[in-house]
């Protein structure tokens, strides 16, 4: 929606503490996902969180994104379909792209193949870095039949490389 910095960083820094959006976010995003190409979504599919950090943090913020849109858009939430099966570094912030992908290679499945099957996905996370993890996720339920994946972050960082398309 906007680049990582200023009140769009305070936002995603807020919502990695406390599993909440504010109204204008909750605006912002739901314009967002109703444009071209993003409104032929037909199901929304949050970034997975390993369990271990599940556990730690106590709710996974891309889940509570989906959750708004969901409700909002009238689609159904997926977060049954996209598992993550091998955690990564806690911080990543200082690699590089090549860092980043090497962290999530083979770190998505989807046990439930059939739900997300000729589907649209619309997957969705806090921030978009440098494609890595979404690229994962996409990657993993193409392989296992969806139609297409399209991708909403709240913010992008500056030095974010175009995510491959699917």
């Amino acid at each position: 929606m906007g680049p990582y910095e200023a009140a769009l960083r305070e936002s995603v820094l807020l919502l990695k503490r406390q599993p909440h959006l504010s109204q204008h976010l909750e605006q912002l995003l739901v314009s967002a996902a109703t444009r071209e190409p993003l409104q032929a979504s037909t199901r929304i599919v949050p970034v997975p969180l390993h369990a271990k950090r599940m556990r730690t943090r106590g709710f996974n913020q891309a889940s509570i994104i989906g959750q708004v849109l969901s409700k909002r858009l009238r689609l159904p939430l997926d977060e049954a379909s996209l598992l993550r099966v091998s955690g990564s570094e806690k911080y990543r912030a200082g690699l590089d792209a090549k860092g980043r992908h090497d962290t999530v290679a083979g770190a998505f499945a989807v046990p439930h193949p059939k739900l997300v099957e000729n589907e649209n996905i619309l997957l969705v996370d806090d921030v978009f870095t440098t494609g890595a993890t979404v690229s994962a996720c996409a990657e993993a339920v193409v392989q296992a039949g969806a139609k297409s994946v399209f991708v909403l972050t709240i913010a992008r960082a500056n030095q974010a490389a175009r995510p491959n398309i699917f």
